[in-house]
């Protein structure tokens, strides 16, 4: 337990350091220094609303002593303002409860992404020694499969930016911010520390690893798994369920069949090959509402002096980052998603003579350019009945951006003024450089989009440009398609036993299967689907590790 004391306010120009921050919190909680073991971070923050009164605002845990003595210190303050700031916290732990029924063979983890990852780190760490197949390769054979596209436009379709060894988020700005409230988020953040994150996630308001530190993080959890008894095979595809009466008893790989009686079904978002198989067995899909759109890249300096004012540049001051949003009457929505500052626009392709984007940063995120996805929501009313009729949408913009960036993986890009004023792309006298990574070809991005698509993305724009200067200035650049905002499709599950409608033993997880959207909620999905595992059976014989 530890006393937290929320709320902490310091002003930019004023923050000394730690010591300061540690000593507001003390008085604020009227705690004696003689009373205190530790004084640490919980949560840090930037209040930059008033330009000329940025604040940075901080929650403080005291480790006492005395732990005996908290209610004491509680009740010092109980009755006044500052009562509302000071809480004890209790330590949670995570405590799983192994159930009995019997458990032949291992579980099998399909894809090794966020979901499947902690899913299976849950698994080997209770005993079950789980087997995870993932059809992209190792991190380290995945960066160079990539390279190669970016460089080369030699496209991998079983190892690229969607499949392989840590999901899409492998290439991605390594964001570990998430809506959910879900104390397994702790737990998850201490896991990545463990692995090689930097200590600061913990009380980031917006944590981040970056791409750069990523890879080694899931790196290192693949090598625990492994120590445990677990075993990871990259290059293996699952090509059908095995099922007899409603219930699933293997499962049929690119390696031949494997017995299991429980899966963990953790595909990712853009496993559409998958997805049409899964339909072909009758499992139960939805279509889902996702969101497309376009990159849009401004000079990371333009967003920190909108943000911050003057104070831009400050040392204190993290790089400048949006998250922007607005709906029509209608109810339909165009957002800002996954900005990525000082980072990069990549080439996100699995499937030949496609065209998709995607950001990407690197920890130190000290590229010259910020990007985010810009994009409208869309359902089935812009795609169709059925539930691939998403995908099919998706995958038909992703053939136009081929064809409109010159059918060489190019992509097709314009500047923000060309876009909105219906001119002639033209981004020569363009302050912004393009940096997505297979080059780009000037193109007319209305011509890609459907006319109710084409118009939030210019409502939008012009929004965003009132609540943040600069958003859309004349010479940022629009870069397309970004489709892959979330999985166009849901796989059913029961909400009590998380498995498959209709199938024993089948356990639909993460982004792919639509219950998660970024590797924190994917990564939770996963924790969650192996508890309930874990509560139904024992380990296979064998399986329990000292």
């Amino acid at each position: 337990m530890a006393i937290i004391v929320s709320q902490v306010k310091v002003k930019l120009e004023q923050a000394a350091g730690r010591e300061q921050l540690f000593a507001a919190a003390a008085k604020t909680a009227r705690l004696r220094q003689q009373e205190i073991k530790r004084a640490y971070l919980v949560k840090t923050s930037v209040d930059a609303r008033k330009q000329d009164n940025i604040l940075l605002v901080s929650s403080v845990g005291f480790e006492l002593k005395d732990p005996q003595r908290e209610g004491e210190v509680l009740s010092r303050t109980r009755g006044s303002r500052a009562g509302e700031q000071v809480k004890v916290q209790h330590s949670s732990q995570m405590v799983f409860q192994k159930g009995d029924k019997k458990f032949p063979h291992p579980p099998v983890v399909v894809g090794f992404g966020p979901a499947g990852m902690f899913a299976g780190l849950s698994l080997a760490r209770e005993g079950y020694r789980p087997i995870i197949l993932e059809r992209g390769a190792d991190v380290d054979s995945r960066v160079e499969a990539v390279n190669r596209f970016w460089k080369e436009g030699r496209l991998d379709t079983a190892t690229n930016v969607q499949f392989g060894e840590g999901g899409a988020g492998t290439f991605s700005d390594g964001k570990l911010t998430t809506r959910i409230s879900d104390p397994r988020c702790s737990f998850i953040l201490e896991e990545m520390i463990r692995h090689g994150a930097p200590e600061e996630i913990r009380y980031r308001q917006k944590p981040h690893v970056g791409t750069d530190l990523l890879r080694g993080i899931v790196k290192s959890i693949r090598e625990e798994i492994i120590r445990l008894g677990g075993q990871v095979r990259f290059g293996v595809k699952m090509e059908r369920l095995l099922l007899e009466n409603g219930r699933l008893y293997g499962v049929k790989t690119s390696e031949g069949e494997l017995p299991a009686e429980a899966l963990v079904l953790a595909i990712g978002h853009s496993a559409r090959d998958t997805f049409e198989v899964l339909e072909a067995q009758q499992v139960f899909l939805e279509p889902k509402p996702f969101s497309v759109g376009v990159r849009i890249e401004q000079r990371q300096q333009v967003i920190d002096y909108g943000l911050y004012g003057a104070q831009a540049g400050h040392p204190l001051l993290p790089k400048g980052e949006y998250q922007l949003s607005w709906r029509d009457r209608e109810g339909r929505g165009v957002y800002t998603f996954c900005m990525c500052p000082g980072g990069f626009v990549v080439a996100s392709s699995s499937e030949e003579n496609t065209v998709v984007t995607n950001g990407m940063s690197e920890y130190a995120r000290d590229g010259e350019n910020a990007n985010s996805a810009l994009v409208v929501s869309v359902d089935a009313a812009d795609y169709g009945v059925g539930p691939l009729a998403g995908m099919a949408f998706q995958r038909k913009l992703e053939r136009g951006a081929f064809l409109l960036g010159g059918s060489d993986y190019r992509a097709p890009a314009q500047s923000v003024k060309s876009f909105l004023e219906g001119s002639a792309p033209d981004l020569s006298r363009a302050s912004v450089t393009p940096t997505y990574s297979c080059g780009v070809k000037e193109a007319a991005l209305q011509e890609l989009f459907p006319q109710q698509v084409n118009r939030m993305l210019e409502e939008g724009l012009r929004r965003f440009n009132h609540k943040l200067p600069g958003f859309a200035d004349a010479d940022a650049v629009m870069t397309g398609a970004e489709t892959r905002t979330s999985s166009p499709v849901r796989i059913t599950r029961s909400p009590e036993s998380l498995q498959a409608l209709g199938i024993e033993g089948l356990y639909p997880c993460g982004e792919g299967a639509g219950y998660a959207g970024g590797i924190m909620s994917a990564a939770v999905d996963g924790l969650r689907v192996a508890r309930a595992i874990i509560s139904r059976y024992s380990p296979a014989e064998g399986g329990e590790v000292e």
